[in-house]
């Protein structure tokens, strides 16, 4: 599985699959939510009501991914995930890993090739950036080495210079074998 930067606004990032960094209603919010929302169009947000009417009555919890149509973007779907909101005294590491871990598997489950992801749960949800770009990475290249499925192309989409460059650094970052990146 290749992973690449692509920064910039990904609501307009070609891809099989945008993540959106949804909250637990999915019924639209702010930031990436609200930007994902607005540019697919009602057809998004219909789903996602279809989802809250039957098989997520309580939302959806941290850390899991569904997917929907992509409405007017330039995908094929938007898979929603919930990152946690970031705490300085628990550690919840391991749910935000799972945001990647199951968008992936959800994308694979589709016969996605290609997946763009948002910096999740650092924007108002307050994840350091640093610390959340080396989750996302290492989460990914552990996904790869087990296997991903169809997926073969993951394009991180920071937003800004402070993201991009946390997400370059721990893609340049050596992964868990010692082995170089392979971006």
């Amino acid at each position: 599985m290749e992973l690449l930067i692509a920064p910039g606004d990904i609501t307009a990032t070609t891809a099989d699959v945008v993540v959106n960094a949804a909250n637990s209603t999915l019924l639209g919010g702010g930031g990436v939510d609200g930007a994902i929302h607005r540019r697919g169009g009602p057809e998004i947000l219909a789903e996602c009501r279809r989802l809250r009417e039957t098989e997520l009555p309580d939302g959806l919890p941290a850390g899991q991914a569904v997917a929907t149509t992509a409405g007017r973007l330039p995908a094929r779907w938007v898979v929603h995930t919930v990152g946690p909101v970031w705490a300085k005294t628990i550690d919840k590491s391991a749910t935000l890993a799972s945001c990647y871990r199951e968008s992936l598997r959800v994308a694979a489950e589709l016969g996605a090739r290609s997946v763009a992801f948002p910096a999740i749960s650092a924007g108002v949800y307050g994840w350091p950036m640093d610390d959340a770009a080396r989750i996302a990475v290492t989460t990914c290249r552990e996904v790869a080495a087990q296997g991903a499925g169809s997926v073969e192309r993951v394009l991180f989409v920071p937003f800004g210079e402070r993201a991009e460059a946390a997400f370059r650094a721990a893609l340049d970052a050596p992964d868990a074998t010692g082995a170089p990146a392979e971006t």
